[in-house]
């Protein structure tokens, strides 16, 4: 069983994957949706992470739909003492920017889906450069007077921005207490060079989107045709190369050779880096396992150093 992580500066103690909820209401209906909310939660999982522009992409979708579902099932399940919420606002319509006006009203419709009262941790989605730090971050202190939030945390903030924000905010409750940036085996520079210290200096946690790729690294794409029409098409074009398929292979490799699916080895690598929960999702209840097995796997020394030295293109 995995051991929970507590969540820098907050009593919140989380499972070590975080549950990304980009699909629910995309390639995830209602009764999927639930099935995966339910697995998660019975196999120990708490963490699940969204935010209010998902899935606004999709034809005929206003955003929103994601926070709402997961507000159903909480209701539903009664399950609001169970989970740790995140979610993100700032990047949808009408509400978009961190005037803070436009946050207050972004950070309620948000409550208004959920069903919550309070945020759990809240992510300025995108850095908005129209507005100061110093602005941003008595945004930040009023929505947490305000009971609105318990916690910031920042997504897509640069290190040099997100740094102000630290400094700005140090010893205070608007500190952030979680950085979101987006680290996997083919995009590590940006952390480890930048992000990953700024967290490990300001104790903040650190909580990677797509951790797989958006899918390129379960191990089912080997090939540029084996992407053609996949729903994640688009969202995996800017990883199709062939140093990135010889990261699969290797990964592939490691994963036949331990009797796991290459999602738990990708996912399992970056827990070995020091990250606080990686952020996957799935779109069917079945494709969990994998991703719960990583946090227990433990890659040995080598495993690793073969997965650094196939990815090291994506870290320079």
């Amino acid at each position: 069983m995995s051991t929970n992580i507590t969540i820098p500066r907050t009593d919140f103690k989380v499972f070590p994957l975080n549950l990304g909820a980009n699909p629910f209401g995309w390639t995830s209906d209602r009764e999927t949706t639930f099935a995966v909310l339910d697995a998660f939660l019975a196999a120990g999982g708490n963490f699940i992470d969204t935010a209010d522009m998902y899935s606004v992409w999709v034809e005929g979708h206003v955003g929103g739909e994601s926070e709402a579902l997961i507000g159903e099932w909480l209701k539903e399940r009664d399950a609001y003492d169970k989970v740790i919420i995140a979610t993100k606002g700032g990047a949808l319509e009408p509400n978009q920017g961190l005037e803070r006006v436009a946050v207050f009203a972004a950070v309620d419709a948000s409550r208004e889906r959920l069903g919550l009262e309070t945020i759990d941790i809240y992510y300025y989605h995108h850095d908005d450069e129209n507005i100061s730090i110093p602005e941003q971050v008595a945004t930040a202190h009023q929505l947490i007077e305000s009971g609105r939030i318990r916690h910031l945390a920042l997504s897509n903030h640069s290190p040099e921005r997100a740094r102000e924000f630290f400094e700005a905010s140090q010893g205070t409750p608007a500190q952030p207490v979680a950085l979101q940036p987006q680290y996997n085996l083919l995009h590590r520079a940006e952390v480890e060079k930048g992000y990953g210290p700024l967290a490990q200096e300001y104790e903040a946690a650190l909580l990677p989107y797509f951790s797989l790729a958006s899918g390129m690294l379960t191990g089912k794409y080997r090939t540029a045709e084996d992407l053609s029409g996949s729903a994640r098409e688009g969202f995996m074009s800017g990883y199709v190369n062939d140093a990135a398929f010889r990261v699969i292979d290797t990964l592939v490799e490691i994963a036949d050779s331990r009797q796991v699916e290459p999602s738990t080895v990708a996912l399992a690598w970056i827990i070995a880096k020091g990250i606080t929960a990686p952020i996957a999702s799935v779109s069917a209840p079945e494709q969990l396992p994998a991703l719960l097995a990583a946090p227990t796997l433990g890659l040995s020394a080598a495993e690793v150093a073969a997965l650094d030295e196939v990815s090291a293109g994506f870290a320079a």
